[in-house]
């Protein structure tokens, strides 16, 4: 998720989710008196994330409140939100008729599943046109038409390799390998030097879905052929789509991962790369910061995961981003959407990367303010880049990302599965979701449409 990247209470979180130059260019918010006098003194809520994953944000949020209060008179209370209680605790205002007015949204189900419960105001007449395209939400954010999320800074998928580590390996440092037969390589070649080619954290889950997103992607044509297996349209047993699983069980068999994955969380497997501990990791653009000033940033390389699949979507990076929406239930819907185009004034989104280093997904902003290297590459080919793929574990249903993708690769590094096994359990907790939400399929089905790419 991308998310997703980090310290969350996730079972928590799925328990609850389961049972339910200011104005330039854009838009002028002092055009004139009526809406002055109809904004002034009326009071919004919205319900944010962010700060946990890119530091600043906060800093962001506030300015931007102040300066929106000052231009039209409008209160904003701004409340962050817990990582482990951000989508569920909005869907429980909702049901008991309290949402706040603006709401941070994840991408796919995080907030799809909202849409669906109604507590979602589609954006397509409330913002531009332009607007909508121009802060892309990616397609995953799109249901019958009609689209739910403003995009608001990148959290694209990418893995990171030591380029210290490849030279002294004998690996060509500025070419990573971009097959599965070079990733085996360059991971045997690492080990023979005493390295770790690959360190992650496996025990809170999250890495597992990362990896499906990374591994089974490439074996894709399209987000919709992986909503067709939680569908029941196609079937996890065919080797085509566990295949992802049976490389992670080679990975682990051959040694080729810290043996210590399934006792430690995401992050601090992560922080295994930055320590210098191992040669690749897998991580979202706004921890790239983190990792490249705990190695040293000459030292860090940027890769596509190279899963080796058969699919249009293998070797194409992942772009993902996170978003805000607009509840059902706002009586400010316009005043709203008018803070949501405030956030995409040029000022508004240059102060994002000046404050965070959180790279904006704006069409308009064109990368020039980024100096570092490293950033300067990330957003270039996975955040501007037009031939990206979206994130496909957004698609999961809650309860395959419980019983199925959390169980399949943590057991497959205890030894208790192989891929074939963790197709069959894919399999049987695909079907049994189906039979116990045929709501939440008939939307799946239809969402499945819109996917075709």
């Amino acid at each position: 998720m991308s998310r997703k990247v980090l310290r969350i209470s996730r079972r928590d979180f799925v328990k609850l989710a389961a049972s339910s130059a200011i104005a330039a260019g854009i838009y002028s918010f002092t055009r004139g008196a009526p809406y002055a006098a109809r904004a002034a003194g009326e009071k919004l809520r919205m319900w944010w994330w962010g700060e946990q994953e890119a530091p600043g944000l906060e800093k962001w949020v506030k300015d931007s409140v102040a300066m929106f209060e000052k231009e039209t008179g409008v209160t904003i209370e701004v409340t962050l939100q817990d990582t482990a209680t951000v989508i569920s605790e909005f869907q429980t205002a909702s049901a008991a008729g309290n949402a706040p007015d603006i709401q941070f949204l994840w991408n796919g189900i995080y907030h799809m599943e909202s849409v669906w419960l109604g507590y979602l105001e589609p954006l397509n007449g409330l913002i531009s046109d332009e607007l909508l395209k121009e802060a892309d939400a990616t397609v995953l954010s799109i249901y019958q038409g009609k689209q739910y999320r403003l995009g608001w800074y990148a959290a694209s998928l990418m893995w990171l390799y030591n380029k210290e580590m490849f030279d002294k390996a004998g690996l060509n440092a500025d070419e990573p390998p971009t097959t599965w037969e070079g990733l085996l390589d360059a991971c045997d070649k690492l080990k023979s030097k005493g390295f770790i080619p690959i360190v992650a954290g496996l025990k809170d889950g999250f890495w597992g879905e990362w990896y499906m997103g990374h591994a089974l992607g490439p074996n894709l044509d399209s987000p919709a052929e992986a909503l067709q297996l939680f569908i029941g349209e196609l079937d996890w047993r065919e080797p085509k789509y566990h295949e992802h699983w049976t490389k992670l069980e080679q990975l682990w068999k051959a040694g080729y991962m810290n043996e210590d994955m399934n006792s430690i969380d995401l992050y601090p497997g992560m922080d295994y790369f930055g320590a210098g501990k191992g040669a690749m990791t897998a991580i979202v653009i706004p921890t790239l910061g983190k990792q490249a000033g705990m190695l040293g940033a000459e030292k860090v390389g940027l890769m596509v995961f190279p899963a080796g699949g058969k699919g249009k979507m293998n070797n194409k990076p992942i772009r993902d981003l996170q978003g805000l929406g607009i509840s059902s239930q706002s009586q400010y819907k316009e005043i709203a959407a008018k803070f949501l185009e405030f956030l995409h004034t040029p000022e508004r989104v240059q102060a994002i990367w000046t404050d965070s280093k959180a790279l904006p997904t704006d069409a308009s902003w064109d990368g020039s303010a980024i100096e570092d290297p490293l950033f300067r590459e990330a957003w270039k080919t996975w955040v501007a880049n037009p031939d990206t793929v979206p994130y496909i574990s957004n698609l999961m249903p809650v309860m395959f990302w419980t019983d199925a993708m959390f169980v399949n690769s943590q057991k497959i590094i205890a030894g208790e599965y192989n891929g074939e096994q963790a197709g069959e359990n894919a399999q049987a907790v695909a079907t049994k979701w189906r039979e116990q939400n045929p709501d939440l399929l008939e939307h799946y089905q239809i969402w499945a449409e819109d996917l075709k790419l």
